[in-house]
């Protein structure tokens, strides 16, 4: 069974979607499409913006969106999922492309979903940082003795590697007892304290947002971040990417799950192929490939 994986943050590139511009009227259509939806020359930027201007949140969401959306449609004839799962903000792109979520309304959301962690990021200094090499158990075991700060872990992405979120400061406390207990720690170069309570005011209007949004039964399971389960009802869908900005992206239990329903090729549609790294390291020989 076909599995397709969608990137989050991070992977946005200069030049990223230009090739598909280029080659497909399809892909023209929806680049003006999304230029007017966000009111600004994303294509412009996504083709020839510098680091500076791609790493700006209100187009570095949006751009990895749009990138992996159009890929999906461009390339109909090789997508063929038989369930899907996007990391973070890669559940939107995933959403869409199996049409759970119309191009223009998933833009929306993405775009609304940037400005409100911006907004939620300048609140308070925060920041991220990745574990490696220690075991989920232990370090939520270590999170839970600092009290008197927030930090917690946000991103469960392989069995060695696990990010946590929170405060400049309890991510420094959490840093020293890592270090003693022979983790290793590396600060993420992050503006804030994504999935995290942190991004409660964020979470609230964004909310408001996604269940003011028509979202149709998907083409096939979308495996969604809060829980790493398979999911096509409406409701479901909605409540979980509503839960999604302040819970941890449970990447590893996603991805076992969908080995465990039969998965036994995994495709990653977008920029990138960090995700495929990740999958590797959850299972080292299953096949993974770019869309």
């Amino acid at each position: 069974m076909k599995a397709y994986i969608f990137p989050g943050q991070g992977a946005q590139y200069s030049g990223m979607g230009k090739d598909l511009y280029e080659s497909s009227s399809v892909a023209k259509k929806l680049f003006k499409t999304a230029n007017d939806v966000l009111n600004f020359d994303i294509a412009k930027i996504m083709f020839e913006g510098t680091e500076e201007e791609l790493v700006q949140t209100k187009v570095t969401q949006p751009a990895i969106y749009i990138h992996s959306v159009i890929l999906a449609k461009v390339k109909k004839d090789l997508f063929k999922p038989d369930m899907v799962a996007g990391h973070s903000l890669g559940e939107f792109s995933a959403l869409a492309a199996i049409d759970g979520l119309s191009f223009e309304d998933g833009l929306k959301l993405v775009s609304k979903r940037a400005m409100l962690m911006q907004k939620a990021c300048e609140a308070e200094p925060s920041t991220m940082a990745a574990v490696l090499k220690m075991e989920a158990s232990v370090l939520e075991r270590i999170l839970m003795t600092i009290t008197d700060d927030t930090v917690v872990a946000a991103n469960y992405n392989t069995p060695e590697q696990i990010v946590i979120s929170g405060t400049v400061t309890g991510i420094e406390k959490a840093t020293e007892l890592i270090k003693k207990a022979n983790g290793r720690v590396l600060p993420l170069k992050v503006g804030g304290a994504f999935h995290s309570p942190l991004m409660q005011p964020a979470h609230d209007e964004l909310s408001e947002a996604i269940m003011a949004t028509n979202i149709d039964m998907p083409n096939c399971p979308i495996y969604q971040n809060v829980n790493g389960q398979p999911v096509r009802n409406p409701d479901i869908i909605k409540s979980n990417l509503v839960k999604q900005l302040t819970s941890p992206v449970r990447w590893t239990q996603t991805i076992q799950n969908m080995l465990a329903a039969g998965a036994n090729s995994f495709t990653e549609v977008g920029p990138g192929t960090a995700l495929q790294g990740m999958v590797r390291r959850i299972k080292s020989d299953v096949e993974t490939n770019s869309l």
